[in-house]
């Protein structure tokens, strides 16, 4: 079993995180909770962060939120000189809550409302990373209106795709995100952005896929942007302040994932970019990448205590925990894997092989298929790694579930930074039938 961060076997013989017994943890906050190791966040950042100071190139690391969006976890971000990416009003406002500085937060999203707009103009936040004409316009128009500049990245599709190992070279990107480069789009949208005194355009973004295990993806959309903007300089006299070359970067989840380390991914995009900038003779720009799931993804680990069992002969052995799709719903939704230990007997060997069961009224709610195991019952804890990214952040209430609380664990300290969610958090929105408005006149 591979332990991450500061996670370890304790003389108790009990699984550790942070210098705390996670068997007090679950006596303490109950279950199911999430544990995040926070000296494992900040490893990470720095990762990033310090090879690029490094290197002596001028950089932005901004946390993609939507992994995991807390005001505790935006206030670590900062404490880490981070920036911040968000996707939506909600993120925007625990970011402003967290009291984090606005000049270093990015905006995202393919359908940013209006209302969400005027927030980010009012709170005259760092950037906006405008997807689609529809939005170009009406961010122009309300900038005009407020009479207020705004700085925007335009998000690109440079025509690859990348996976794990894999990358794809496409033609014109099907996604229902950014502009196109190869058929004009973005070049049209470049040539409407500059011609209103309200636009600032920094640069260009773009985001190539999710848990990359390779560098060749970056190296290629670097490759494909850099010709563009080498063309655009030539034709419209503009040179590209930032070239924002998004997230994705993998973690491990299994023993079938072999990740790179954060400042080698770091590495060759700095490569690639300087080659490029001298190849084509441009100024070089301010590289920004945006990790979200490689900071946050493997610092986080759940606790659960084990419910019901359910054994069918020659088939197959069950056992319920007392969470499941309402706290990670990614196994349901996409086939995720991963990785878990008796919390309580982390080194004792397994003499059964079970498969996890989520407590949803639901066939699909399975956490685990096939884990190896000593025996287990109800007395037992199951520690799940690597729950750190989209577990809290999709959490949700299916079967009237409340939401687990969150636990920052650091130098044998435990602080709750999300309360357990209450029956009557539940209900705090509701409505009796005889206290509802009728619509009608």
């Amino acid at each position: 079993m591979h332990y991450y961060g500061t996670s370890k076997v304790n003389d108790a013989g009990h699984l550790e995180i942070g210098g705390v017994d996670t068997l007090e943890l679950v006596e303490k906050f109950g279950t199911p909770v999430y544990v995040y190791d926070v000296e494992l966040i900040r490893e990470r950042a720095k990762g990033f962060k310090e090879t690029f100071d490094q290197l002596g190139v001028k950089a932005q690391v901004a946390y993609a939120s939507k992994a995991f969006s807390t005001i505790a976890m935006v206030q670590l971000a900062n404490e880490e000189g981070l920036s911040l990416d968000v996707v939506s009003g909600g993120e925007l406002y625990t970011a402003i809550a967290a009291d984090f500085p606005v000049e270093r937060i990015h905006f995202h999203g393919n359908n940013k409302s209006k209302e969400e707009l005027l927030m980010a103009i009012d709170e005259q936040i760092g950037c906006i990373v405008v997807d689609n004409f529809y939005e170009l316009e009406m961010l122009t128009q309300l900038c005009e209106e407020k009479n207020r500049k705004m700085s925007i990245l335009l998000r690109v599709t440079p025509g690859i795709e990348a996976h794990t190992h894999d990358y794809i070279l496409t033609g014109q990107e099907d996604s229902k995100f950014g502009f196109d480069l190869q058929n004009g789009q973005a070049e049209k949208a470049l040539l409407e952005a500059i011609k209103s005194p309200f636009i600032e355009v920094l640069g260009l973004h773009c985001h190539i896929g999710s848990q990359i295990f390779d560098t060749t993806g970056f190296v290629l959309a670097a490759q494909k942007i850099m010709a563009h903007l080498s063309e655009w300089k030539a034709n419209h006299h503009f040179e590209s302040k930032v070239l924002n070359l998004g997230g994705g970067f993998g973690i491990r989840y299994t023993e079938e994932d072999q990740p790179i380390q954060p400042a080698e991914y770091v590495e060759v995009i700095i490569k690639e970019v300087k080659e490029q900038v001298n190849n084509l003779e441009m100024q070089m720009p301010e590289i920004w990448i945006e990790p979200g799931r490689s900071l946050v993804g493997d610092a986080g680990t759940t606790l659960y205590k084990i419910g019901s069992r359910k054994e069918v002969p020659n088939v197959r052995k069950y056992l319920a925990i007392d969470g499941g799709m309402s706290d990670n719903i990614r196994p349901a939704l996409y086939q995720a894997k991963y990785e878990a230990v008796l919390a309580n007997k982390p080194l004792q060997a397994p003499d059964e092989t079970v498969s996890i069961a989520g407590k949803c009224c639901e066939s699909g709610d399975m956490l685990i298929w096939d884990l190896p195991l000593p025996k287990a019952g109800d007395h037992d804890v199951l520690a799940v790694f690597c729950t750190g990214a989209y577990g809290y952040s999709m959490a949700n209430n299916y079967n009237r579930i409340p939401r687990p609380p969150v636990v920052f664990v650091e130098n044998g300290e435990a602080r709750v930074v999300v309360k357990r969610e209450s029956f009557e958090d539940l209900l705090r929105l509701d409505l009796p039938l005889k206290e509802t408005a009728s619509l009608k006149k």
